[in-house]
């Protein structure tokens, strides 16, 4: 895996080799290995075109270095990710008569856009953020993977176009606005992340997974090439739905196991996971590595259901029993997601990160199972609220429900097993209110109490809810659970999900390669029957039952369990101090929240009176990340 920038002087500025330098060995990180530049300085060039890379070496050890051209040197590409099917193309493409000098899945793509110009991406079957100058069009071309596995940042103004995979990489110019989008600061709140095309800078953007933008001195489109359609599909039978899910998951898990380095496995013992190793073992001569970590807490320990796939399959598995330190990796991870970032299992998953990259240079993981088989519990509790709002109606709903709601003693920050005043209410709520009220962290009513009046006034009367309301209106799809898994994979699993792999295994110089989010095998789920995908309190059932001659009943039917971290003990403990610091004598508070509710909400949570662990959390990484990139300058 690497790292990529660049910059694009509309103006005709020439590139400043040390700024382009700083810029791409901000990155470091992505790609230890190797560095490489180019600047279109030439005979007839102007020398205001730069690209940067750094190298993480995975295929083609000996020749991949970037950034590269085609034969004439007038199509140059710095390049993020894996290319699965690049030997295919590859065939194609010297058929029609173009010269390879590597064996990279990188020159793949330089052909490719020579022979069909950006249509070419549609052809890409992998995982990837590029960046592709063309010097005779003078244009740049910027994309990005269907999901989104891998980050595009870019800054686009009249004089300039600035570039990275992470946005440290654009702040290395002297010269940035970095002044907070409000708007994005309050979809945090609600989310834990920022939503693209946003980012916490007004003047900062993420190309969007799926997108491909075309820049010029007088022209940008931003263009989307690839979508998820849930309209069902047909099969004879469910014998042959199941038989097909498996061969595409199976396909998509060899091809991810080509590697010139070390390959490995995340192994949580969940679903997911178990079936990807499953496959791996099925494709591999040897036993494959699989890692794991395990905690000393009961509740957020699954390494024995690790241990018994590993020993069903025979891996040679590494498990590391943590004991995390609170503080320096909240600090350093903080560094790594450049944005206010609030999942806390952001924290276990650089552990295991860290764990793997001791034996492995490259991990396969199950991230997406859930998405796309209804396996949140979140789903269900969603179904069964939608079938009583389906029988009462609306009038009825907004009276009773809503008025039960009001009076119901608030319980709004209990665990979730207590969801009685969350059932209510969200009955009678319209579904994409419901679902929006059962993700958010920090509730519409909570946040006008925990935020400056200024800001609230700034704010304007905006509401994060549009953005579902958006994208549940324009979904392919024509049921609700199908609607609901749509907007996951477009906000929870792209900003949260992905991007919490990213850079907590970017951190350490680890590259994720995720089959069950492979677009094939994505697209052929999403045309399995929602009633398939969740079957009352079942979720993943066909998933399952696909499953069953590859792993036992008691991993594919145990209880789920949450990959995080002990955080409301934490803030009573281990990060008390720390934590009261950042909360209550920040920078960041003064300008942002209401510290007489913050310091109400502290001291309730420390004397066990209510658990306000997300909130505080939110709220201290949110002032960790500003005390960092808006206060050490």
């Amino acid at each position: 895996m690497c790292g990529i920038t660049g910059i694009f002087y509309k103006d005709d500025k020439r590139v400043d080799p040390d700024l382009l330098k700083r810029m791409t060995n901000s990155l470091i990180h992505r790609g230890p290995d190797e560095e490489g530049f180019y600047v279109n300085d030439g005979a007839g060039c102007q020398g205001n075109v730069g690209l940067g890379h750094r190298r993480l070496s995975i295929i083609d050890l000996a020749s991949g270095q970037q950034p590269l051209c085609n034969e004439d040197s007038t199509i140059w590409i710095a390049f993020n990710g894996e290319i699965y099917n690049f030997q295919s193309l590859k065939k194609d493409l010297e058929k029609a008569g173009h010269v390879f000098k590597t064996n990279s899945d990188t020159e793949t793509i330089v052909h490719a856009y020579e022979q069909w110009g950006v249509e070419a991406i549609h052809k890409l079957r992998g995982m990837f953020a590029l960046a592709i100058w063309d010097e005779k069009q003078q244009q740049m071309i910027l994309a990005r993977d269907r999901l989104g596995k891998k980050p595009l940042y870019y800054l686009l103004d009249d004089q300039r176009l600035l570039f990275g995979s992470e946005i440290k990489a654009i702040l290395e110019h002297p010269k940035i606005d970095k002044q907070i989008d409000l708007t994005a600061f309050s979809d945090y709140l609600s989310l834990l992340y920022v939503p693209n095309p946003k980012t916490i800078y007004r003047s900062i953007k993420k190309i969007p997974p799926g997108h491909f933008a075309i820049i010029k001195k007088d022209h940008f489109s931003l263009q989307k090439y690839w979508d998820l359609s849930f309209y069902p599909g047909s099969w004879s039978s469910e014998k042959e739905m199941t038989e097909g899910l498996i061969e595409t998951l199976d396909e998509a898990t060899r091809i991810r196991m080509i590697s010139e380095v070390p390959l490995g496995a995340f192994l949580s013992g969940g679903v997911d996971s178990s079936a990807v190793v499953a496959l791996m073992a099925g494709a591999s001569s040897e036993p494959v590595k699989t890692n794991s970590i395990s905690f000393s807490v009961a509740k957020y320990n699954e390494s024995h259901f690790a241990k018994k796939v590993a020993d069903l399959f025979q891996t040679d598995h590494h498990e590391m029993q943590v004991t995390p330190e609170a503080i320096p990796i909240i600090e350093k991870l903080s560094w790594h997601y450049d944005e206010p970032f609030a999942d806390s299992s952001a924290v276990p998953t650089y552990y295991v990160s860290k764990m793997a990259r001791k034996n492995v240079t490259v991990s396969l993981s199950g991230d997406g199972g859930d998405e796309n088989f209804a396996g949140y519990r979140r789903y269900y509790f969603d179904m069964r609220e939608n079938m009583v709002r389906n029988m009462v109606p609306a009038f009825l709903r907004n009276a009773v429900f809503g008025t039960i709601g009001k009076l119901y003693p608030k319980a709004d920050y209990l665990p979730q097993i207590f969801r009685g005043k969350a059932f209510i209410s969200n009955v009678a709520r319209d579904p994409v209110d419901a679902y929006f009220f059962s993700v958010s962290a920090v509730y519409e009513s909570i946040k006008k109490q925990l935020l400056n009046p200024d800001i609230l006034s700034a704010l304007n009367g905006y509401d994060s809810r549009q953005l579902f309301y958006d994208l549940y209106e324009n979904a392919p799809a024509e049921d609700h659970l199908s609607k609901i898994q749509y907007l996951d994979i477009k906000t929870y699993l792209c900003e949260d999900i992905l991007t919490k792999v990213d850079r907590a295994s970017m951190a350490v110089s680890l590259e994720v390669r995720c089959p069950v989010l492979d677009h094939k095998f994505m697209e052929y789920a999403a045309k399995i029957p929602s009633n398939l995908k969740l079957k009352g309190l079942d979720g993943k059932h066909i998933f399952k039952k696909a499953l069953k001659n590859h792993l036992p009943d008691e991993i594919l039917y145990r209880k789920k369990m949450g990959f995080g971290v002990p955080i409301l003990e934490w803030l009573r403990n281990e990060l008390k101090d720390y934590a009261e610091t950042l909360i209550l004598k920040s920078r960041a508070t003064d300008i942002f929240f209401n510290r007489s509710f913050l310091s109400k909400a502290w001291e309730q949570h420390q004397k066990g009176l209510r658990d306000w662990s997300s909130l505080l959390w939110i709220v201290m990484m949110f002032n960790l990340w500003h005390k960092k990139f808006l206060e050490a300058e």
